[in-house]
């Protein structure tokens, strides 16, 4: 082997091995036990940063284990290649976003194979191919059959700037998560999914994902937000028309004070037609988002119409308001306001000087204070009529009782959720297969005219979408009277491609179906990894949309990952990296200075994957020294020749304890690596055996060496998922011809852990005195009397009685003397 470590020509070498043997590329093999690993694939923004380094490392470093414990390992690579980014970009260079996003492609999917991670780049998809997103057209056709898929006029969350919906997902602090500019409430027509259908099953699931972190469960959970409640009416006095609202606390009925509009609301609309000064207010409404959490945090502002709603219960008449916290896209668009038990409603109570009415006092029946805020907890009902004295749980059976009885309302559960809605007023995404004719209305595009093509040579001014003004394509026949139509302009949400990708990478080259047998061969995912951020959009999206494909006959199995990593974020000088704040760190950069083994390394070493990791220079340096020295370190050991076979019945107490420490590694690093996911431990515990061996290294003699040889190939086997170019050469110089990639996981020989000895420490009064070596299965009066005899203890124990000798095994002795 070379003299001294050169990463540059070393794995260049091995990754030219690596694709001329085809060493990742997988079939299926029903006879070998599965695991396919994923990480959430990239989007091609140009070049690779270090959060994709570590969550691809992370992957890498789990797939290459689970392989060398046997297993038949998927591990795929694709591109999440649709999105809004192409599109600012092609306006900045003047280029196609096609052309765009397939250049990135291309460098960064030479960038991933640099950093030696094992791909089936054989199974490698662009989720803007055609051949792709052919299939989900298809599967939005059949959904659109099946009553999954529906259009209506909605108000959603518009970006001025992207020129686009927002999902409510995509509003972040009432801006744009992309654009970052206010978003504004528009009314447009969109096509939606029932997600909705599907939440009772999404919810109850969660409680069975036990591979699933708890905190995403938890915020999946809360988007859900299934609740028990009531539906009733109020009638509008004076007018035919009755508003429908829904409530989760009926027991506080007595205490409505006012109705709640939204801004969208239609008897809003008609009021605001012959009123100047509220057609005002309901604009500037219009320029806010229509997210939940933007509503809840802005400022209440409302406008009284003038109506009054009839109580159902009391028949006494309350003001009708317009007030901006009320969604149209949540309920009915009304809401019945407690301003004694909700903050939200006692907030807009204050401010306009509606009435305060308590109907809900402590468990104890003493009266609750609500001069400074609302009390939102459930007690005992008072000034509730025949209800005083109540419970709350109590009085919410019996209200919705008596609803029901009289035709005023009804128990209902509701959701949080929202069906989700998939169009996008732009270009560069999948176009949306249907058809508008003016005799048949909407029509699905047939099979056979899959896929509908979106047009990539186009001229892209960022005015619009190009496809509006491409009368060529959109204008069509339509399949059903072969009248004159026009195609649909929209192009679908991006997380429709993310949303089932994982499925296809099991059979990538199925031309006749979206998924075949493979599928089931593989899924559902062993282990999906990255980023929390996903938590609800892509990760719930994907779940409903497996449970489609289930409900399609194409999959078995209900979830799409059987086990969730979420990985942290990395940090430099405490925040995270960004080009706005000038503190990243070129991961290309590093890999041309140190190679790829280095980074690969620290990456793993500075922190458990699922915690923030804090970049350090110093850190990657430490990561090439430490190669460095491990390739010094068999280099030296080769020079000798070949070690003979190890014979442990030869072996001295210094070998048996070099031996000892090799096995414990093994044993410890098979846990983190295995188990616990927790590589940076384990790289601290080859580390500790470097140093180790370092130290036997002096011992020459045959069973010395052989010793060195069993701890320099454990050293390799377990560093091999994550400095894998390294330990490929390291492996083969060691004497074996198979490569470390398909060599097995090193196994733990129990009798290695066997120590014929111990070293314990002594405690005089809980104070430490001295150490002791006993036989490992010395009786306990044998060490105690060991223990009193050491000569340091005797002299801390000398003109005072021992009244007590206390044994800890294995561990320690303390002696109680006064």
């Amino acid at each position: 082997m070379d003299e001294t470590y050169t990463p540059q020509a070393i794995e260049s070498q091995v990754q030219r091995y690596w694709d001329e043997h085809g060493t990742f590329r997988v079939t299926e093999q029903p006879d070998r036990d599965t695991y396919y690993c994923l990480s959430m694939f990239p989007y091609p923004s140009g070049k690779l940063h270090m959060g994709h380094v570590r969550n691809y490392t992370i992957g890498d470093v789990i797939s290459r284990y689970q392989r060398m414990k046997g297993r038949n390992v998927l591990q795929p690579m694709g591109w999440d290649a649709f999105g809004l980014p192409a599109e600012n970009a092609a306006m900045q260079n003047k280029v196609p976003p096609a052309k765009w996003t397939r250049e990135n492609i291309a460098y960064m999917r030479g960038q991933l194979k640099q950093l030696g991670f094992g791909y089936d780049w054989s199974r490698e998809l662009a989720t803007c191919d055609p051949e792709y997103y052919r299939w989900e057209q298809w599967m939005f056709t059949r959904m659109y059959r099946k009553g999954l898929v529906y259009r209506k006029t909605a108000t959603v969350n518009w970006d001025p700037v992207d020129q686009t919906v927002l999902a409510n997902e995509q509003v972040v602090d009432g801006k744009g998560w992309r654009s970052g500019v206010p978003v504004e409430r528009r009314e447009i027509p969109q096509w939606f999914l029932k997600i909705t259908a599907y939440g009772d099953e999404l919810l109850q699931a969660l409680e069975q994902m036990d591979g699933w972190p708890e905190q995403v469960r938890a915020m999946q959970g809360n988007w859900i937000g299934r609740s028990e409640g009531v539906e009733l009416e109020f009638q509008v006095e004076g007018r035919e028309e009755r508003l429908t609202v829904y409530t989760t606390r009926p027991d506080t009925l007595f205490g409505v004070s006012y109705m709640g509009l939204a801004p969208e609301h239609p008897l809003t609309r008609e009021l605001a037609s012959s009123r100047p000064e509220l057609a005002a207010f309901v604009e500037q409404c219009s320029r806010a988002g229509v997210a939940e959490a933007t509503v809840a945090t802005m400022e209440k502002q409302g406008m009284d119409t003038g109506l009054r709603a009839v109580h159902p219960l009391t028949g006494e008449t309350i003001p009708i308001w317009v007030a901006n916290f009320v969604l149209m896209e949540y309920g009915s668009g009304a809401v019945m306001a407690v301003p004694a038990h909700d903050q939200r409603d006692w907030e807009f109570a204050t401010k306009y000087a509606l009435p305060i009415l308590p109907v809900i006092a402590h468990s104890d029946g003493q009266a609750p204070d609500v001069s400074e805020a609302a009390f939102t907890e459930k007690g005992v009902l008072i000034n509730s009529g025949q209800y005083d004295g109540m419970t709350s749980g109590q009085a919410f059976t019996a209200i919705a009782e008596r609803l029901e009885a009289g035709g005023l309302g009804r128990r209902q559960v509701n959701f949080r959720l929202r069906d989700w809605g998939v169009s996008r007023q732009r270009y560069w995404g999948a176009p949306i297969p249907i058809i508008n004719c003016p005799h048949c209305g909407e029509v699905a595009v047939p099979d056979e005219d899959l896929p509908v093509v979106l047009p990539e040579d186009v001229d892209f001014d960022g005015a619009g979408s190009p496809l509006k003004k491409m009368p060529e394509w959109y204008r069509t026949k339509c399949p059903s009277c072969g009248a004159d139509a026009e195609r649909e302009t929209d192009t679908f949400d991006t997380f429709m491609e993310s949303s089932w990708y994982f499925a296809r990478f099991a059979c990538p080259d199925s031309d006749s179906a979206m998924l075949d047998q493979r599928a089931n061969y593989w899924l559902p995912v062993d282990q999906y990894i990255g980023g929390i951020e996903h938590a609800i959009l892509h990760l719930l999206y994907a779940r409903f949309y497996h449970r489609v494909m289930r409900d399609e006959g194409l999959v078995d199995s209900d979830e799409p990952f059987r086990n969730l990593l979420t990985q942290g974020m990395v940090l430099k000088d405490g925040a995270k990296m960004s080009k706005s704040k000038g503190n990243t760190v070129d991961p290309q950069a590093l890999v041309e200075r140190y190679g790829a083994d280095t980074v690969r390394l620290f990456t793993m070493f500075a922190a458990p994957p699922d915690q923030s990791l804090e970049w350090s220079d110093s850190g990657v340096e430490g990561a090439y020294r430490f190669l460095k020295r491990l390739w010094q370190l068999a280099r030296t050991h080769l020079e000798r020749g070949d070690a003979p076979a190890l014979e442990p019945r030869s072996f001295s107490d210094d070998q048996k304890a070099v031996r000892r420490k090799i096995h414990e590694t093994i044993q410890k690093a098979s846990d983190d690596v295995g188990r616990r996911f927790t590589f940076n431990t384990a790289i601290a515990a080859v580390m500790e055996l470097v140093n180790t061996l370092y130290k036997a290294e002096g011992d020459t003699s045959d069973q010395g060496r052989a010793v060195l040889q069993e701890g320099l190939e454990a050293a390799v086997l377990i560093l091999a998922p994550m400095v894998p170019h390294v330990s490929h050469v390291l492996w083969q110089a060691l004497g074996h011809t198979q490569p470390v990639v398909d060599a097995a996981w090193p196994d733990v020989d129990e009798a290695a852990l066997v120590q014929d000895s111990l070293r314990l420490v002594v405690q005089v009064n809980g104070k430490l005195r001295g150490h002791i070596e006993v036989a490992a299965d010395a009786a306990k009066d044998v060490v105690e009397s060991a223990a009193l005899a050491e000569s340091n203890v005797q002299r801390f124990i000398d003109g005072k009685t021992v009244r007590k000798v206390i044994v800890v095994p294995g561990r320690l002795v303390n002696v109680v003397a006064n």
